[in-house]
């Protein structure tokens, strides 16, 4: 399993060594954007609407929006130094808590946790005191240049941190519009409804659900790559540069080669004694 990132725990005066592997894994599937006459896949190009330019990296700056069109410039060597002091690789336990005494809204992302060289046994220690508290660890912890907070817990015999949403950054819930202040409905409805709701309780069984518009998706996909119906983008036809470059060159010439006025031809005058006599 491939380690995303490699630091320690630390409670007390406790330091375990661990790594930490993503514990789940995005299975949407990844459709291009293509041409619909060729058949190429689409760029997406770093491009200046004002200066009506493509940029490289080097020509990007990081800004922060202050106000409409006004922007605080922060630059690399600012953000890398300010990401040096507070990124310290360790996961510290701040506190414990409870895991029903959080709301699910909070989670955001699942990470494996693994021992690192010489972290067995404090490994194990923590599990099994998580276990015999029946507590979870609440932790900070810097990951891709933001300060994240984690729950640390015990999943199937692994340490499992989850990382959650700070409070400021799950929105209020008294925003949302249309919610009735109150139910306006009878006992008997009431009643009805719990009634189906036993009917359908079971218990979770996770490996039961699947995404079937994946599987359909899939599903065709497959059949159009056994019916060979696949599409290739055309190539692009290489330009013949030595032609190109002289037909330049040569209509360059004809552009700027001076133009010669052409005189208008001279009518050369009969001599009298040659004249045709009428007769």
């Amino acid at each position: 399993m491939h380690t995303i990132w490699k630091g320690s725990i630390s409670f007390g005066l406790v330091n375990i060594p661990i790594k930490l592997h993503a514990a789940t894994e995005d299975k949407d599937i990844k459709l291009r954007s293509l041409h619909k006459k060729c058949h190429t896949p689409i760029k997406y190009e770093k491009r200046c609407p004002v200066c009506e330019m493509e940029l490289s990296m080097n020509e990007i700056v990081k800004g922060y929006e202050i106000a409409k069109g006004k922007y605080v410039i922060l630059e690399d060597e600012e953000l890398e130094d300010l990401k040096k002091a507070t990124e310290e690789k360790a996961v510290e336990i701040i506190d414990f808590i409870k895991m029903e005494e959080i709301d699910p809204i909070y989670y955001n992302r699942s990470y494996y946790m693994s021992p690192n060289e010489g972290g067995m046994k404090a490994y194990g220690l923590l599990r099994k005191a998580l276990i015999e508290s029946k507590k979870s660890g609440l932790a900070k912890i810097v990951m891709r240049s933001k300060e994240q907070l984690a729950v640390i817990r015990v999943y199937e015999n692994t340490l499992l941190m989850e990382t959650i949403h700070f409070p400021d950054e799950v929105r209020n819930v008294g925003d949302v519009p249309n919610v009735p202040a109150e139910d306006q409905v009878t006992k008997k409805e009431i009643d009805t409804a719990i009634l189906l709701i036993d009917q359908l309780t079971t218990p979770f069984e996770p490996e039961k659900y699947t995404d079937e518009y994946r599987s359909k998706l899939m599903e065709l996909i497959e059949s159009k790559r056994t019916g060979k119906e696949m599409v290739t983008p055309k190539e692009k036809i290489p330009t013949a540069n030595v032609t190109d470059l002289m037909a330049a060159l040569q209509a360059s010439i004809d552009k700027t080669k001076p133009k010669v006025e052409k005189k208008a031809p001279t009518r050369r005058r009969k001599s009298p004694g040659k004249e045709k006599k009428v007769q």
